[in-house]
């Protein structure tokens, strides 16, 4: 006694919307953002000029208070760390966006990644796993063997700091 095989229903296909941002000129007019300033020599993660004197931890609002920060800022961030821990960079450059135990141990790490050339981050992919949180990876390419970096911020008030980051050796 032969039996007719039951068909099998085929997995759904659908269309997943495209990880990067759009081209300037995909944009509505208005809605194209400022030209950052021109600056000489290192990344840029403040967009005001910083007052003359000492420099003070002031409170970094990215965006509208509780937004999560934009994909530009989240890059920009981990293009920073990712510089920190190849030696290009001083860890205190970034203080004001870090927690107090996260800045030590980001000093106190060293250099981890080594790579003749400065390193270039990708696009980061960020994930927000409750309110209040959220976490990114991306990868940094340094060379002939890639990393990956993953940083964790927390809102504080309507301020957003890096409290953990880890790297692959």
């Amino acid at each position: 006694m032969s039996r007719t095989p039951r068909p099998v229903p085929l997995p759904r296909i659908a269309p997943s919307p495209s990880a990067e941002p759009p081209y300037d000129d995909e944009r509505p007019a208005g809605d194209l953002p400022a030209a950052p300033p021109y600056v000489q020599g290192t990344l840029a993660l403040a967009c005001e000029p910083e007052p003359a004197g000492p420099p003070a931890r002031k409170p970094l609002i990215w965006g509208p208070p509780g937004a999560i920060p934009d994909g530009r800022r989240l890059r920009a961030l981990s293009q920073a760390v990712a510089e920190i821990l190849s030696g290009r960079r001083s860890p205190s450059s970034v203080s004001s966006l870090l927690t107090d135990r996260t800045h030590a141990e980001l000093a106190r790490s060293g250099k981890i990644i080594n790579c003749a050339r400065p390193p270039l981050v990708g696009i980061p992919h960020v994930s927000q796993p409750k309110d209040g949180v959220v976490e990114m990876c991306v990868l940094v390419h340094c060379g002939d063997r890639p990393r990956v970096l993953a940083l964790r911020l927390e809102r504080m008030g309507v301020q957003w700091l890096c409290t953990d980051f880890e790297t692959t050796p």
